[in-house]
């Protein structure tokens, strides 16, 4: 297919055939699309878990622990198989796996939207994991292979934004669904979309693979699987128990860590790796992937308990909580499209530090929270927050996609999507962690002067606002003097864990500060002529 042979004096010459160039745009759309679906679908289910967990025919009758793993289901899944989803897209075409993802979460929308009870839902939760496990790494893979380097961030800015505005969306549109529809509506409102999304793909998006894959690595591709696996397991079961120390959680992460040292050792000295650990090397790579999971980290702990304080605390419904998440949405949709302009003029170090601080800042500033503060202060912290990281996502995404030769785009699509879920499932597992332990902490002794409550049931109570809350309402009258407790105990928990979060903020402040590069090196190695032709960028 044509390209432009004669591009204007000291302007690389063009790379995408100019029929993909003329319609990137359109493109892009589309993969936000894909994206969007993938993204908002999370952030629903949590408006919803309070509803699944109501008895039948309102609900599943879900208990808290068959809640966690409707979550965790598709997150062991998708963060298990982000890499080798990478891997497959550079090897065998992204678009078709980006065709087979929204296939397979399409259907498992379906599924889980008729599930009967919490196993089925669990199940089909962890069929959706799998079908976006290959939707997220394709989406930018894509992206990469469609615009030219100097479009990218420009690129990069609108993609990362659409993830921002998608986690807003759910959270209104869950609430809008369940105020009129049952429970499994939130998932099957996935369906239209995802039907629309693989007819324009099959029609606009075009198909690249790298043109030089090299033979298969099966034992690599194992160890990642496994190693992902045993690591986020361990993560989300620390988590559950809000203990770190239980040896099932420390031989979980223990043996993790230990596979995927092999993993590395095995990549460094195979002839045909999965991943060249060189890339590593470069700091402007280290430091882009250490980011994207430190601020992950921070910010996923945070949207974890500030839904309990709107809803618990402040008495919102869920759609009203969902629509005060709105202005984090509206900065990182405004701001990350044009976050490569502060990088071109302050250089991605001192944007991005920048960044950091301001999620730092904002992270403390929930301190200000209490059970009537004035909500405006919520509003402004999260747009602030909003544009924190509008300025964070672009840059370092840019670093670590560039820092990439364009035939491995997949790979290291997939490499950024894995450091993000894990920062990201470590942030809610161990923050809510702290969370949970601070606020029993908290209500032990309120719980403990109830007299005629058997210990099971304090225990129980004790283990969440939403768990006390309950206990209260069975109390009748003789339990308005607990909702207050439990409401000042969760605000003193949220404090603790929001300074836990600015901590790790400052953390990443200090590695992107330190490691990240002011300005971005020399392009890699763009591929021949031959190459590209054969890596098929095709319309």
């Amino acid at each position: 297919m044509a390209t432009s042979s004669t591009p204007p004096a000291g302007r690389p010459a063009r790379q995408v055939p100019d029929a993909i160039h003329r319609r990137r745009w359109v493109i892009l759309s589309v993969l936000m699309l894909s994206l969007l679906i993938v993204v908002l679908d999370n952030s629903i289910l949590n408006v919803a878990m309070k509803t699944i967990a109501s008895p039948v025919p309102s609900g599943l009758g879900a208990t808290q622990s068959e809640l966690e793993w409707a979550i965790n289901a598709y997150t062991l899944v998708f963060a298990g198989l982000l890499f080798t989803s990478g891997l497959l897209g550079d090897r065998l075409g992204r678009k078709k796996m980006l065709l087979s993802g929204l296939t397979v979460f399409g259907v498992g929308s379906v599924l889980a939207g008729m599930a009967g009870s919490p196993t089925e839902l669990i199940a089909f939760r962890a069929m959706m994991g799998l079908g976006g496990a290959f939707v997220m790494p394709a989406t930018l893979a894509i992206l990469m292979n469609v615009f030219e380097r100097e479009e990218q961030p420009r690129a990069i800015g609108i993609w990362a934004g659409g993830v921002g505005l998608a986690i807003a969306i759910g959270p209104i549109a869950g609430g809008l669904l369940l105020d009129h529809f049952w429970w499994g509506s939130v998932f099957l409102v996935n369906v239209p979309v995802v039907l629309v999304a693989l007819g324009s793909m099959a029609v606009l998006v075009p198909d690249s693979k790298d043109p030089s894959p090299g033979r298969m690595d099966p034992f690599g591709v194992l160890l990642s699987v496994v190693g992902l696996v045993l690591l986020v397991y361990g993560i989300i079961k620390g988590g559950q128990l809000a203990d770190f120390t239980d040896p099932q959680v420390l031989g979980a992460i223990a043996a993790g860590l230990v596979v995927l040292t092999v993993f590395v050792l095995h990549q460094k000295r195979s002839t045909h790796p999965s991943i060249d650990i060189r890339y590593f090397r470069k700091p402007a790579f280290s430091a882009a992937v250490a980011a994207v999971a430190l601020v992950f980290f921070a910010l996923m702990g945070v949207t974890f308990f500030i839904v309990f304080y709107v809803q618990s605390v402040r008495g919102y419904s869920p759609l009203d909580a969902g629509l005060l998440i709105l202005p984090l949405a509206v900065a990182q949709l405004t701001f990350s499209p044009r976050a490569r302009h502060a990088v071109d003029r302050f250089g991605a170090r001192a944007v991005c530090t920048v960044g950091m601080l301001t999620i730092a800042v904002t992270m403390s500033g929930m301190l200000l929270l209490t059970t009537d503060s004035p909500i405006w202060i919520l509003e402004v912290l999260f747009f602030l927050q909003g544009t924190g990281m509008a300025h964070i996502m672009p840059p370092v995404t840019v670093a670590i996609m560039q820092s990439l030769p364009r035939e491995k785009a997949g790979s290291g699509s997939a490499l950024n999507n894995v450091f993000r879920q894990v920062g990201g499932t470590l942030g809610v597992a161990v923050l809510g962690s702290l969370l949970s332990t601070t606020y029993r902490d908290g209500i032990t002794a309120k719980l403990a002067a109830l007299p005629g409550i058997p210990a099971a049931a304090r225990h129980a109570a004790g283990e969440s606002i939403e768990a006390t809350l309950g206990l209260a309402r069975h109390l009748g009258p003789a339990g308005r003097g607990l909702v207050a407790s439990a409401q000042h105990a969760f605000v003193h928990a949220m404090h603790v864990t929001a300074l836990g979060s600015a901590s790790v903020a400052v953390v990443g402040a200090v590695v992107v500060a330190a490691f990240l590069p002011g300005k971005m090196g020399p392009a890699p190695r763009p591929a021949e002529p031959q190459e590209r032709r054969k890596a098929g960028v095709q319309g």
